[in-house]
């Protein structure tokens, strides 16, 4: 191997490996509601459509299905998707989610998202 390229693989390895730390662990609904305290304060990824939807400036929740289990996502900022888009959310999972005076039990406390 030439020198350029053990440098390069030197410098690219810790850019590598701080870009997939980052990354929270894309999971289903029904391994987080199995053993919620597994995923309970963790960063989680999550791809599904949206089948309730309420909110009003900027906060809200909705439901999200992904094949596999019903949760509830709590929206802080940035607004709700619509009811029956399809979207991939990154958040942190919670239990005893209560918003508005309603109990939503474990949740994910949102993050961001992006309609697919």
């Amino acid at each position: 191997m030439s020198r350029n390229r053990r440098i390069a693989l030197a410098l690219l390895a810790p850019l590598l490996v701080l870009a997939l730390a980052g990354c929270p662990s894309q999971t289903t609904i029904a391994k987080i509601k199995e053993d919620p305290g597994r995923y309970r304060d963790k960063e989680v990824a999550l791809r599904g459509k949206v089948t309730q939807a309420f909110g009003a400036l900027g906060q809200g929740a909705y439901e999200l299905d992904d094949g596999t289990g019903r949760i509830w996502v709590l929206v802080e900022e940035g607004g709700v998707p619509r009811q029956g888009a399809e979207v991939e959310t990154v958040g942190r999972v919670i239990a005893g989610a209560t918003f508005l005076g309603r109990d939503y039990g474990t949740s994910l406390r949102e993050k961001k998202h992006r309609t697919v």
